[in-house]
């Protein structure tokens, strides 16, 4: 069936996926990118599914939340979660990637699928009566299409602040005083640790707290998301309060002393070549000298050259329960698709899940049938859920976790009294339902393949 192009802006992880899933369906794409004519206070390149923040994709542990969510991903044939599976880091049981072979693949795949033309310009309009559109600029949308986004939804964005790890060149961290291991032991030994006793930890805690931010400008107005604090913020609520956050050192016996340090800070290695590592949970918003300063008080880190000082830089996302539906469509428009971080998830997986979403469900409107959302019960469909129906007075963007899941009822909660037992049983349920539900879009996509092109 001949259809119009789908018009998607962004491409990010969100909007490289939605493009690959509108593509396998037989759908023409025309994909928008204005890096590098236009560049953003984050991105370095002009390269596609370009990793900003960490290189992680989170847990892979079994029967957990974020593998749930990746489980369900696969299924559905992601290709960004192929392409991170190929270029997989050590990071323990998290799936973390090799940024620049990661986001090669991805653009390599994307170039040369026939079904996606590539433009490289800056979306400034959004037609919502013409055709069909997906919006995936991401968290760092132009001036200029926010303005268009302000016109088409009628009210104006929310936003807050999300942050940048620090990375260090693997060859100037003293690997005398630093140490392999994984937390509990668990998985392989991949993440340098740097141990501190009581004496470091207070002075740097204290050097932390002296050091000077960055100014911000007078329009700014510091709305951190609480998942993804700078660390000076977090120090700010108690001296221990790093201690029990990205400086916990619980699981993490020093093999050398078998003792646990009194506070640790993990690297976790950047690339397969592992020549530079990011100091994990070290987002911040510190002067760059004064970064520098502070984080050599790190042990192992005296002579540390840095590739790249943490940032803070605004997100831009929908205030999706008073727009959306769950099929990621705009409430008023329904040809206008929004996905990723814009649409009020929050991580790279999350990310690339609704720009899976989106790409099946406008390729699913654009062959004249109507998109269905995943089930309830999946990982998938309990964060679309989330988004659309949180309470929109004060909506945040969210994360997948257990939470959002449905419960298994207070019965089988008495029954099921070990928590990984009733989260796998969750897992269990959740699988079931989503297969379910894919393998009756695909029936559906068959018949339509098959049905005659419009006149």
């Amino acid at each position: 069936m001949e259809t119009r192009p789908i018009k998607i802006a962004g491409a990010g992880l969100a909007g490289c996926e939605a493009a690959w899933q509108c593509a396998r369906r037989g759908v023409r794409v025309l994909l928008y990118e204005m890096r590098p004519l236009r560049t953003t206070p984050a991105h370095r390149t002009g390269n596609f599914a370009e990793l900003v923040c960490s290189n992680s994709l989170k847990s892979e542990s079994e029967n957990t939340a974020p593998w749930l969510l990746k489980q369900e991903m696969r299924r559905a044939g992601s290709l960004l979660l192929k392409c991170a599976d190929a270029t997989a880091v050590p990071a323990g049981h998290a799936l973390a990637v090799d940024r620049e072979q990661f986001s090669k693949l991805v653009m390599e795949a994307i170039v040369n699928e026939p079904l996606i033309e590539v433009r490289r310009e800056e979306v400034q309009r959004i037609d919502e009566n013409v055709g069909i559109t997906i919006i995936a600029t991401g968290p760092l949308t132009s001036d200029a299409l926010s303005q268009e986004i302000t016109r088409l939804t009628g009210s104006s964005h929310l936003y807050f602040y999300d942050s940048i790890s620090p990375v260090v060149e693997t060859d100037s961290i003293d690997h005398s005083k630093v140490y392999l291991a994984a937390r509990y032991d668990k998985g392989t030994a991949d993440y340098i640790n740097c141990p501190f006793t009581k004496e470091e930890y207070d002075r740097f805690y204290d050097a932390l707290l002296a050091a000077q931010s960055v100014e911000e400008h007078e329009w700014e107005k510091l709305n951190y998301f609480e998942g993804c604090l700078p660390i000076e913020e977090i120090a700010r609520r108690g001296r221990d309060t790093l201690r029990f956050g990205p400086m916990k050192p619980v699981g993490l016996k020093d093999p050398r002393t078998g003792k646990t340090p009194y506070a640790v800070v993990q690297l976790r290695s950047e690339n397969l070549r592992a020549d530079s590592y990011n100091l994990v949970g070290f987002q911040n918003h510190l002067k760059f000298g004064e970064q520098a300063r502070v984080l050599r008080l790190i042990p192992g880190l005296e002579n540390a050259r840095f590739l790249r000082y943490g940032q803070i830089h605004r997100n831009t996302y929908l205030n999706a329960p008073t727009l959306l539906l769950e099929t990621l469509q705009m409430k008023q428009h329904a040809t206008v698709f929004f996905a990723g971080q814009i649409c009020g998830v929050e991580g790279y997986t999350e990310s690339i899940a609704a720009g899976l979403l989106a790409g099946i469900h406008a390729a699913t409107l654009a062959l004249n049938d109507r998109p269905t959302a995943p089930p309830r019960e999946s990982a998938l469909g309990s964060l679309m859920h989330y988004i659309c129906n949180a309470e929109a007075k004060n909506f945040q963007p969210a994360n997948i976790t257990f939470d959002l899941l449905p419960s298994l009822g207070d019965e089988a909660c008495r029954r099921v009294r070990d928590k990984r037992e009733r989260h796998r049983i969750r897992c269990e349920h959740a699988l079931h339902a989503f297969d379910e539900w894919w393998q009756s879009s695909q029936r559906q996509l068959a018949s339509q393949s098959e049905a005659p092109a419009c006149p």
